[in-house]
């Protein structure tokens, strides 16, 4: 737990590259020796009591952190709305399947108006006919979600962890007449609600950015008398009552948790620290409740159960995927037949509260905007935006001096909600102040690279090992497994800078660091050296860690000199270097010195000649490519 009082998702399938292992079966190059499974344990007497084991094995569920800018709020400030602890009663479409059976009130009749408590009261828990009218057309739609997966050891990037099993919940979703089932992406597993037999799934896309993955049966026989659940055409209300329903720690059976909408706004998604629109609810969601529905009172999906905020002083804080996200997510799919993920402008901007610095870029006094004090330039916008303008509106909505937009009735919202509306190759109009005029541009959106990555969407780290120093490419993944949930805090201060700040200033921009030297002959002297960025080779700057491996590899000068962060220097000789590469790695049992995803385009490594009689099993020379 770190010092803001939350809890990191340290049990996540696909959180920091997780990758499941044989519960799901996965097509996606990222999950490929994944396998699934769903199961749902045969239907009981309704005289037998409910099973209530414990599942030590269920993951926590990932919490929901303070943004890492200062410039952000803080993402929660403690306050809890009171919420009724009674399952929610059913609404319109509900009514309609208790009339059916004789029991209920007029077919389509409208849901209870805001602010009343009949939604709550008329549920009886002692009216079994009227509850299981109620949940037949949407639980069945539910799902328990098993997997057994293991992450990468980013400090020992050739290796992986112990493997470990958990269960979430999923339910099935439809884009016209296709089924699929969604669930989060830090968490796969699948169970039927009424059924003991296991099917295979595999999984279709994942979406990291916004925690949603998506997964499909092929065998027909389990979509039979399975109905999707319908999506709400609209976010909810503030104080509307909504429902969890999924498979939570603490027993076997499905579990439904009530609550309120408490508050909608943009919030940083934790598992891909992207920042989209999130309904926040104090329902309560625990470890498990991962890709579960949440219902509104007409039995409408309004979003997806994801994170939680933990801490002494917050109480049931929990948040919510909404249908808006979700729908982007599925539509991306289907136009693509992949995820592509969500555009950025990518700039930092800084509001514009001052009057003063209002008048310094020639503003009149009803002008509003932020000011552009950066743009990425691996983003297309950087073609036509620049350092120093002020961005008045985009898409014709204006934009206020503290960076927000109308939203809904009365309430507003940051305006990259209204980028996130958009796809990755969209057009927007952006009107900027340049130099005292006002100018319409045509930007494209896109979706920038990040110089520091917040996760390596399932891939394993790239490493490169000479001699004793295994070089790395910095990404959050890799400072939260070698400083712990608190590495925003212990981590090198020039990291945590290019981190939070960083940009690329071409594609394929990363930082290298040396992470740890090995002990070997040649690297006598370095053992203290971790963790510090490289800058540059021989005199040659460093573009990335592929760059930095070609380098090295077709090096012909006596010395290995590698340039470091704070003016330090490591310096090698290099034949006793390339002859020490094979030897540490048989001492450690390393199985190559390179990552498989740098292989391609260099030459045998470590050098055929430099290698000693016996090579360890799976440290065979690379190919040249041809």
């Amino acid at each position: 737990m770190g010092p803001d009082g939350t809890y990191g998702c340290s049990h996540c399938a696909f959180n920091a590259g997780a990758r499941a292992v044989p519960v799901l079966r996965r097509t996606a190059p990222p999950l490929r020796r994944a396998t699934a499974a769903l199961r749902a344990p045969p239907p009981k007497p309704a005289s037998a009591p409910t099973p209530h084991a414990r599942r030590p094995c269920a993951p926590p569920l990932p919490a929901a952190r303070p943004p890492r800018r200062a410039a952000r709020a803080a993402a929660a400030s403690g306050e809890v709305s009171q919420s009724a602890k009674k399952p929610p009663k059913r609404g319109g479409r509900a009514k309609e399947h208790a009339d059916k059976d004789g029991g209920g009130k007029a077919a389509g009749a409208a849901p209870p108006a805001l602010g009343s408590t009949s939604w709550i009261e008329e549920w009886d828990d002692d009216d079994d006919e009227g509850e299981e009218s109620f949940l037949a057309p949407y639980m069945d739609s539910v799902l328990k979600v098993y997997c057994v997966h293991t992450e990468p050891n980013h400090s020992m990037p050739w290796q992986r962890k112990r493997q470990y099993p958990s269960s979430s919940s999923g339910f099935v979703a439809a884009v016209g007449e296709q089924k699929w089932i969604l669930t989060n992406a830090h968490s796969v597993k699948v169970k039927r609600r009424g059924d003991d037999r296991k099917f295979i799934a595999r999984v279709l896309s994942v979406g990291a950015d916004c925690d949603i993955a998506l997964l499909t049966v092929d065998d027909p026989e389990f979509w039979e008398g399975v109905a999707a659940l319908e999506f709400a055409a609209a976010l909810p209300r503030l104080q509307d009552q909504v429902a969890v329903v999924g498979y939570p720690v603490g027993g076997e059976s499905i579990s439904i948790t009530s609550g309120v909408v408490s508050r909608i706004e943009v919030t940083e998604y934790t598992h891909g620290s992207y920042d989209l629109l999130g309904v926040q609810i104090d329902a309560a969601i625990n470890g498990g409740n991962s890709g579960g529905p949440v219902f509104n009172g007409r039995g409408q999906c309004v979003g997806i159960a994801f994170q939680a905020l933990s801490g002494s002083d917050v109480e049931n804080v929990g948040y919510v995927i909404p249908s808006t996200v979700v729908s982007h997510f599925l539509t991306d799919y289907v136009r693509n037949g992949k995820f592509t993920g969500f555009p950025a402008l990518g700039v930092q901007w800084q509001r514009m509260e001052s009057e003063t610095l209002r008048r310094a870029y020639g503003m009149a006094p009803k002008q509003k905007g932020v000011l552009i004090r950066r743009v990425n330039t691996t983003s297309h916008a950087a073609s036509v935006l620049a350092q120093d303008d002020v961005l008045l509106s985009f898409d014709g909505t204006a934009i206020a001096c503290d960076g927000t937009v109308p939203f809904r009735t009365g309430e507003r919202i940051a305006f990259s909600y209204l980028i996130s509306q958009k796809f990755v190759g969209d057009e927007a109009v952006l009107e900027v102040l340049r130099g005292g005029q006002v100018l319409k541009l045509t930007a494209k959106l896109s979706k920038p690279a990040a110089l520091v990555p917040p996760h390596l969407e399932n891939r394993d780290p790239s490493y490169f090992i000479v001699s004793g120093l295994v070089l790395v490419a910095c990404s959050e993944p890799f400072l939260e497994s070698e400083y712990g949930a608190d590495y925003a805090a212990e981590a090198p201060v020039k990291l945590l800078e290019q981190l939070y700040h960083g940009q690329p200033s071409q594609p394929g921009e990363e930082v290298v660091v040396l992470s740890q030297v090995l002990a070997a002959d040649s690297t006598l002297g370095y053992e203290d050296v971790l963790n510090v960025q490289v800058l540059s080779f021989n005199g040659t700057r460093v573009h990335n860690l592929r760059h930095l491996a070609q380098l090295v590899t077709a090096c012909t000068d006596p010395y290995l000199r590698f340039d470091c962060e704070y003016r330090e220097a490591v310096v090698l000789d290099s034949a006793a270097a390339f002859a020490d590469t094979a030897a540490v790695l048989d001492a450690h049992g390393i199985p190559a010195a390179v990552s498989p995803d740098l292989r391609e385009g260099l030459p045998p490594w470590p050098p055929v000649q430099a290698s000693s009689g016996s090579e360890p099993a799976g440290s065979e020379p690379i190919a040249a490519a041809a």
